[in-house]
């Protein structure tokens, strides 16, 4: 039988710290919330473990030291509105509740929003706002965000997303084209100004309906 208080603690040490997540703060998050809550029904053996898991209509569960790590890039913070792009199973969504003033989260898939509903009304949490809705090329209907979170991959990142952030507002947001993938921290400096920084490489599933970069063939 899987012993899931010492499945976390072994995913904290094991995965999460050596990926270079030391924030007190991310880690005492992922320690708090029980991940097994989330996972869909029959792969709660695979909750803490270093795997992506799929939820069904091409989204997955990300690995949780690809969670953390974007997590601690975008330094929540007890006052920030967020946005996450692709809610899935709603563990993202539930750390970002329990760092954030409010959470809102947007997935294209109305079967998977409902579930993620079941499992954040389960935890107790209820400063979030799911919605469905296709949010490939941004979504501003609760604008300006501190922080915004994509957890699909995207060729490019639309301007649009940058542009809904606060003054001070960041953006993590992986991009790029498999196998090799680039996370990106993007930091709004000024009404009209915005820093990026390149954070870790990765691959993750694409962004439903994201725009695909060209392919030239000669």
């Amino acid at each position: 039988m899987l012993n899931i208080e010492q499945a976390r603690f072994n995913m904290i040490e094991q995965q999460i710290r050596p990926w270079d997540v030391l924030d007190p703060k991310i880690l005492n998050l992922m320690t708090d919330i029980p991940r097994e809550a989330f996972v869909p029904a029959g792969y709660e053996g695979l909750a803490y473990a270093d795997t992506e898991i799929p939820l069904g209509q091409g989204e997955v569960m990300l690995s949780p030291k690809v969670v953390g790590r974007m997590l601690q890039a975008a330094n929540i913070d007890p006052l920030d509105i967020a946005l996450e792009v692709g809610t899935g199973s709603g563990y993202l969504t539930a750390l970002l509740a329990h760092g954030c003033r409010q959470v809102f989260s947007v997935d294209i898939n109305s079967k998977i929003s409902a579930q993620a509903q079941k499992n954040l009304t389960a935890q107790g949490i209820n400063n979030v706002t799911l919605e469905v809705g296709d949010a490939a090329q941004g979504w501003d209907k609760s604008k300006p965000y501190d922080v915004i979170i994509i957890t699909g991959s995207l060729t490019t990142l639309p301007e649009t997303f940058q542009k809904s952030l606060n003054r001070g507002g960041r953006l993590v947001a992986i991009v790029g084209v498999a196998p090799v993938m680039e996370a990106i921290l993007v930091t709004r400096t000024s009404d009209n100004g915005w820093s990026h920084e390149s954070l870790f490489e990765t691959s993750i599933p694409a962004l439903i309906n994201a725009t695909q970069r060209q392919r030239f063939t000669f």
